[in-house]
């Protein structure tokens, strides 16, 4: 029979910790076993603004945990939903002239990058390294070419940062508790993965994520994490230019979002039917009044989260597949319609609307990343050197 392990998770995220324990059975058997969601405290704008507000509420919540299931925990996982992330997107090359690529080839490459990174970007820390894409002789390789012969060889990596006082905080939070850090992981990058496993004939997409009064939008490209941002606004804004202009209050706005069909195609005639006006004086407000206003609000939303975003201009060749998600994926199937119109219009013809990751599915994923890592991670690979009573031995036996 299998043992059982509890391991602890960690999401921070825009407005709340939540703590997460899992138990697992064997490889492939995993749940929940606890889960509990407070509000975050000392975090502001992206920043850890009072680490002793931020220690004390994890230190509680911990020993809380540890308390219910009768264990002490060693070690965490945490999820990152909330900092400020920086991405780089760097190439390295060898010339070959006929040889044959060896694994210190690739692992030179690999290396040399990542001493790059490491010196020009001293304020920051790489959490993640991709690889990114394999070319030989100018040809895309979907694996590293060990043992191929060629020309040219070619190696891009893609790196994920964290600002570096944000790592040294956060390490420095859980060393208090007693805890060491196992792994941290980006939100991101847990979803993207989840959408690639569903999804094994796309690899690169974008993903768009439209909440009340936030949105997020992250680039996959060969099953990689190349790009995130997060933007200060959401669907509030829509909700509150049609309270604006027709005087409702914003909660029978939401209602009629979720009642009528929003489509171009309304009539000029459809009004608002009278139930929506309960105590207030009926008037004659047109159905299509409220769509093009939707409409005009999503297209502002759109552009600049991806069509007119100058920050993904070097990504910016639109795959045809994107995700996205909005505040309740069972409400406003209008405003989803618009979304689907207006992607169609710009020339991305496999735009889809998918729930929120489950706490299950998301946990379920971390786990298979901690423990069997990712396709396209790449890990940088440290020689140690041998004493010199080694290195003799070494002669003699190897």
């Amino acid at each position: 029979m299998s043992e059982k392990k509890l391991n602890l998770y960690v999401e921070i995220n825009n407005s709340n910790l939540i703590f997460y324990v899992e138990e697992t059975y064997n490889q492939n058997s995993s749940k929940i076993k606890y889960k509990l969601d407070i509000p975050t405290i000392g975090l502001e704008r992206n920043k850890i603004l009072n680490f002793d507000e931020l220690f004390d509420i994890i230190k509680k919540n911990i020993y809380l945990s540890e308390q219910n299931l009768k264990c002490t925990f060693k070690e965490i996982v945490l999820i990152l939903d909330n900092f400020d992330i920086s991405f780089v997107t760097l190439s390295g090359y060898k010339k070959l002239n006929g040889s044959q690529i060896l694994r210190e080839n690739i692992t030179y490459i690999l290396n040399t990058l990542k001493f790059y990174v490491d010196k020009n970007e001293e304020k920051k820390t790489i959490l993640h390294i991709f690889n990114s894409r394999f070319s030989l002789d100018n040809k895309t390789i979907i694996n590293p070419p060990i043992g191929l012969f060629g020309d040219f060889y070619s190696h891009e990596l893609s790196f994920s940062l964290i600002n570096r006082n944000d790592f040294k905080n956060l390490q420095s939070i859980f060393e208090k508790c007693n805890l060491r850090i196992k792994k941290i992981l980006l939100k991101s990058f847990l979803k993207g993965v989840f959408i690639s496993d569903k999804n094994l004939d796309i690899d690169t997409f974008f993903f768009i994520e439209v909440e009340s009064n936030h949105s997020k939008i992250f680039y996959f490209e060969n099953d990689c994490l190349k790009f995130e941002q997060s933007f200060k606004f959401g669907h509030d804004i829509i909700i509150k230019d049609i309270s604006k202009i027709t005087l409702f209050k914003k909660e029978i706005v939401e209602e009629i979002l979720n009642d009528i069909e929003l489509k171009n195609s309304v009539s000029e005639e459809e009004l608002i039917e009278k139930k929506f006006f309960q105590d207030n004086n009926f008037r004659k407000i047109k159905k299509k009044l409220i769509f093009d206003i939707a409409e005009a609000r999503i297209n502002e939303i759109l552009d600049l989260m991806i069509f007119k975003n100058i920050n993904l201009k070097y990504y910016n060749k639109l795959p045809k597949s994107l995700f996205f998600q909005l505040k309740s994926a069972s409400s406003f199937q209008g405003i989803k319609d618009i979304y689907k119109n207006i992607f169609r219009q710009k020339g991305i013809l496999d735009a889809r609307c998918i729930g929120k990751l489950s706490h299950e599915n998301m946990v379920h994923t971390a786990s298979k990343l901690v423990h069997f890592g990712w396709k396209k991670e790449a890990i940088p690979f440290t020689k140690t050197k041998k004493s010199i009573i080694a290195r003799f031995f070494s002669l003699i036996f190897e």
